[in-house]
């Protein structure tokens, strides 16, 4: 009987031993602040590779976001800007991975996503006012992805949303409060997913007449959401939503006739008790 506690005594140790000396518990994702101006991006010029949070700062007036763009066959900034020069679709070797997208002047948005190492670069692809998108204003930032041994994981998302053509499928609705929500297109294009909480009384169609002709407090307010996505991308964004109504709507020009993708119906509403 000794013999037999003393192997499974043994035995315990081991295991917490093995226990101990496992790998490394995960670590959360670094936090990389960026402050969008009119019309320009204070942002890091390196950023460690694995998962990172992308905190977005709208300093300026009008509206911004941070759509991250990964840079791929050995690419850098400068093709990139030969490319965005040519005013066609952008080379496949520019991989739109999302990012926060626009929140009001003077609020903030999150995104988080899984970054490798290379050449990336942030632009603004909001066009208003004027028609003019704000990277051809100047506003982009060029960053570096370097190696790291980090071990931060996805976060773990309460809801997925997946991004098709034309509309947004959510594996449950949303509620109200926090929510981390997983963001991915498996569609043949771009998508996004801007947020807004709609003023009281007012609609989609009121959202969209006022970004026509900008005059007037808007009658709804930017939250954010994922900016563009390539196909097989995905984006985790954090959320905190109130009682209200919500319009969630995509903006990305159709790879077929040009259109933004709600004059093909992808953009909803949905109220929140």
């Amino acid at each position: 009987m000794r013999i037999r506690i003393s192997f499974a005594l043994a035995a315990a140790a081991a295991v917490a031993a093995c226990a101990r000396s496992g790998p490394p518990a995960a670590t959360p994702a670094p936090v990389i602040t960026i402050h969008a101006h009119d019309y320009a991006y204070t942002a890091p010029d390196t950023v460690p590779a694995g998962m990172v949070t992308i905190h977005l700062i709208n300093d300026g007036p009008d509206l911004h976001h941070a759509n991250i763009v990964r840079l791929d066959s050995g690419k850098t900034a400068a093709d990139l800007d030969a490319a965005l020069a040519g005013k066609g679709p952008l080379p496949a070797w520019a991989v739109l991975l999302g990012g926060p997208n626009a929140p009001a002047p003077g609020d903030s948005a999150t995104a988080i996503m899984a970054l490798t190492p290379g050449h990336y670069d942030i632009l603004c692809f909001v066009d208003m006012p004027g028609g003019i998108p704000h990277f051809a204003r100047g506003m982009r930032h060029p960053f570096v992805v370097t190696a790291s041994t980090a071990n931060a994981t996805p976060p773990v998302a309460d809801v997925s949303l997946t991004l098709v053509d034309y509309g947004f499928e959510f594996s449950k609705p949303l509620t109200r409060g926090p929510h981390v929500v997983a963001v991915r297109d498996s569609s043949s294009q771009p998508h996004e997913i801007e947020i807004v909480k709609l003023a009281p009384g007012k609609t989609g169609e009121d959202f969209l007449k006022w970004m026509a002709d900008p005059k007037g407090p808007p009658p709804g307010t930017p939250m954010g959401g994922s900016a563009m996505q390539a196909p097989g991308t995905t984006d985790y964004i954090r959320v905190d939503l109130q009682p209200g109504t919500y319009l969630y709507i995509c903006f990305v020009p159709d790879a077929r006739d040009g259109k933004p993708h709600f004059m093909h119906g992808m953009m909803h509403t949905q109220v929140i008790e």
